[in-house]
C-alpha cells in the first residue's frame, strides 16, 4: 500500500492518492482532476472510489468529473445528502482498495457528515486517519461554517458534536497512527494551524490544545469559538456547489479559454457587467493597468482572495494576465466556484497599452519614504492586514481596515486628505488600492514591501504581541 499528500498551497489543501494493488482511491480531490488521473496511471491503477471528507466551503471538489472520466464511485459519510449519486456510507463500514482497507469512522462537528477515514495496510495494521477538517495539525476544524447553510446548526452545537467525535472516536485510536489533515496553516478553515501538513496521533494528543483530555466540553467550546471571524462569503455557495453538483471544468475551460483582441475586450466589458481581473504582480499592476480593474495577483494567495473580494460565484470575468498563464488562472478561479470567465485579453495589458488605451497607476512609496512622511506630515496611515495581525504589531497611530472588509468600511477612507495604505509585504495593499481607485479614491500611496520593509525603519510601533490566532 502506498499513500501520498498532494498538497496545493494556494488553498493551503491537501488531497490524498491511496493505492494497493491495481486500485486505487483519491480523498478530498481539488476541481482539475488529471493530476490524479495520471497518478494513477503512472502506478498502472484503477481509481476505484472517491472519498470525501464532508461538503467543503473552501474549494469546489472534482469528485464528480472523476467519476465521469474514470467510473469510480463518491463516497460520503453518515447523514450526507448529496444532489447526486453518491455512496453514502454507514458509520464502521469498510471499504476495499486493493489489499487495503479505508473504515468510516464519522465524527460530526466541523459539519455534520464530517467523517474520518481510517487507513489499513494490505497486513491488517492500522496506518494513518484522513481526517479532513476534523482534526488539523496543531488545531481543529472551525465549526461555524455549516450554520451558513443550515440555520439551526449553531456553532455551539457543531462544537459540542466536535468535543464528542475527538473524545469518543479520535483520541481512543493508536497513537503511532500518521494523522493525515485536509488544511496546513494559511487556510481559513482553521484558526491557528501547523505549518506541518502530517504528524503522529500520539503527538498530537501531546500537544494540541483541543486534545487536552482535561478540558471540559464547556471549556473546549470556549477556546474553539475564541479568536474566529466571519468566515469568506464565497465558503457557503462553494458548499452548495458540493453538494447540487456543479458544470465540469472542461466545459468551463472551453468557455473561459477565449482569447479577445483589445477592440473586442473592450466592447464586452462595456455590454456586460463582467468584472476586470488582472492577475499581474502588484508591482507591475502599480506601473499601469486598464481603469476599473481590480487586482488580485496570481502569484499569492489568488483563490482565498478572489473568493473574499467578488461576493457571487456567479460573476462574469474577464480577464487580464501574464502572456501564458491564462489557463493557470482560470483553473484556479474555478477551484472556488467562480466558473464564468468570458474570456482573456490577447496579449495582455501591454496590448492594451500598445493600442493607445487609456490607462492608470498607483502611487507606491518606500518605507523610508514613510519614515519621512511621518517625520514632517504625520499622514494618515491605514494598516489593512488581519486584526490579529494588526494586535500583534502595528504602527502607532495607524488605522486598521482588514481587507476583507474593506467594502464595509469605505466611508472611513478620507477623500479630502491623502493616506497611506499597507499590508504584510504589498499583495493585499495593491488589492485595497485598486478597489479604492475603482471606487473614486486617489489621493493615496501604497507602501512597497508592508509591513515587513517598515519594520526595518525607525517609524515607532507597537510592542510586539504573540498572536492567539491567524484569521
Amino acid at each position: 500500500m502506498k499513500i501520498e499528500q498532494i498538497y496545493t498551497g494556494c488553498l493551503a489543501h491537501a488531497a490524498y492518492y491511496m493505492e494497493s494493488n491495481g486500485e486505487a482511491a483519491i480523498f478530498d480531490p481539488l476541481r482539475e482532476v488529471q493530476p490524479y488521473i495520471n497518478r494513477a496511471e503512472k502506478d498502472k491503477a484503477k481509481i476505484k472510489y472517491v472519498f470525501e471528507t464532508h461538503f467543503h466551503a473552501d474549494f469546489v471538489s472534482g469528485h464528480l468529473d472523476l467519476v465521469k472520466k474514470t467510473g469510480a464511485q463518491v463516497v460520503f459519510g453518515p447523514t450526507a445528502k448529496p444532489g447526486y449519486e453518491a455512496i453514502v456510507a454507514d458509520d464502521g463500514q469498510v471499504f476495499k482498495v486493493g489489499n487495503a482497507s479505508v473504515k468510516i469512522i464519522h465524527t460530526p462537528g466541523h459539519t455534520m457528515e464530517s467523517t474520518t477515514y481510517l487507513v489499513i495496510d494490505e497486513n491488517g495494521k492500522e496506518h494513518g486517519i484522513i481526517t479532513g477538517d476534523t482534526l488539523f495539525i496543531g488545531d481543529v476544524g472551525r465549526p461555524d461554517l455549516a450554520q451558513h447553510v443550515v440555520a439551526d446548526l449553531t456553532q455551539e452545537k457543531l462544537a459540542g458534536h466536535l468535543y464528542d467525535s475527538l473524545r469518543n472516536k479520535i483520541m481512543p485510536l493508536s497513537d503511532d497512527l500518521v494523522v493525515y489533515p485536509n488544511h496546513g496553516a494559511g487556510s481559513a478553515c482553521g484558526k491557528n494551524m501547523s505549518k506541518e501538513t502530517t504528524d503522529t496521533l500520539g503527538h498530537q494528543k501531546q500537544v494540541n490544545y483541543a486534545l487536552n483530555p482535561s478540558l471540559t466540553k464547556e471549556e473546549f467550546i470556549k477556546q474553539l469559538l475564541t479568536g474566529l471571524t466571519t468566515p469568506p462569503v464565497y465558503f457557503p455557495q462553494n458548499v452548495l456547489m458540493n453538494i447540487k453538483g456543479y458544470e465540469s471544468l472542461d466545459t468551463v475551460m472551453s468557455r473561459g479559454k477565449k482569447p479577445m483582441p483589445v477592440a473586442e475586450f473592450e466592447a464586452i466589458a462595456n455590454e456586460t457587467g463582467a468584472l476586470l481581473l488582472d492577475t499581474r504582480s502588484a508591482g507591475d499592476f502599480a506601473k499601469g493597468y486598464i481603469p476599473k480593474s481590480i487586482n488580485i495577483g496570481i502569484d499569492g494567495s489568488f483563490a482565498q482572495w478572489v473568493g473574499e473580494m467578488i461576493p457571487d460565484v456567479r460573476q462574469e470575468i474577464l480577464l487580464i494576465t501574464d502572456p501564458g498563464r491564462e489557463e493557470e488562472c482560470i483553473i484556479r478561479l474555478s477551484r472556488v466556484g467562480y466558473d464564468n470567465t468570458l474570456g482573456y485579453l490577447e496579449g495582455g495589458f501591454e496590448a492594451w497599452k500598445k493600442a493607445g488605451k487609456e490607462i492608470d497607476s498607483v502611487q507606491r512609496i518606500s518605507a523610508a519614504d514613510l519614515e519621512k512622511m511621518i517625520a514632517t506630515d504625520k499622514p494618515i496611515v491605514i494598516d489593512i492586514r488581519k486584526k490579529s495581525e494588526y494586535d500583534s504589531e502595528h504602527i502607532v497611530d495607524a488605522i486598521n481596515i482588514p481587507l476583507n472588509q474593506i467594502n464595509e468600511h469605505l466611508a472611513e477612507f478620507p477623500k479630502n486628505k491623502p493616506f497611506v495604505l499597507h499590508c504584510a509585504g504589498g499583495y493585499r495593499s495593491m488589492i485595497a488600492a485598486s478597489i479604492l481607485k475603482q471606487r473614486g479614491w486617489n489621493d493615496f500611496s501604497d507602501v512597497e514591501g508592508g509591513f515587513t520593509e517598515i519594520a526595518k525603519t525607525a517609524i515607532r510601533k507597537t510592542d510586539y504581541v504573540c498572536p492567539t490566532t491567524m484569521l
